[in-house]
């Protein structure tokens, strides 16, 4: 999901109470905060040795704990409000992709895509999911079912990934 679809989301539910669901049936606890908005760019080297370079917003989410208990969420009209805020410090890159940086004592820190949204009894409910790792120079790093390669020698310099 990209920053301005989120945004867009938030404010055309202006009257609800905003829940982040990190795994299916849990959800980050009304008690939450948004600690911080990041710009953030990544500039990186894959194992194939080929430079890349991105932005990404990435939102951070901290449960206080001394609202444990806590039954009423942050509505989207203050998390409007914050983003407002924020955008007019260092404005928000709307087109990057959103990210949700989150963990608790069950769940470790982790950033969370966005996939997706629902409305519930007055909440609007932003879901979230993990992603997994991938290798972005496969053609040059692992070997086709054609090819056999040694485990020595899979991943050496003279092969031309890490």
């Amino acid at each position: 999901m990209k920053t301005k679809e989120f945004l867009n989301i938030i404010e055309s539910h202006l009257d609800k109470q905003l829940v982040f669901e990190y795994a299916p049936t849990k959800w980050v606890g009304a008690n939450y905060h948004i600690t911080e908005v990041k710009n953030t760019r990544i500039d990186a080297v894959d194992c194939g040795g080929r430079s890349d370079a991105w932005q990404e917003t990435v939102i951070q989410l901290w449960e206080s704990p001394t609202e444990i208990g806590k039954r009423t969420y942050l509505t989207t009209k203050k998390a409007s409000e914050i983003f407002h805020r924020v955008d007019g410090i260092k404005p928000l890159l709307l087109d990057t992709d959103i990210k949700f940086e989150y963990g608790n004592s069950d769940f470790h820190a982790a950033q969370l895509n966005a996939s997706g949204f629902e409305v519930i009894d007055g909440k609007l409910v932003i879901k979230l999911h993990t992603y997994q790792t991938d290798c972005k120079a496969k053609s040059e790093c692992t070997p086709t079912e054609k090819e056999e390669v040694q485990a020595s020698n899979c991943c050496t310099p003279a092969v031309g990934c890490c």
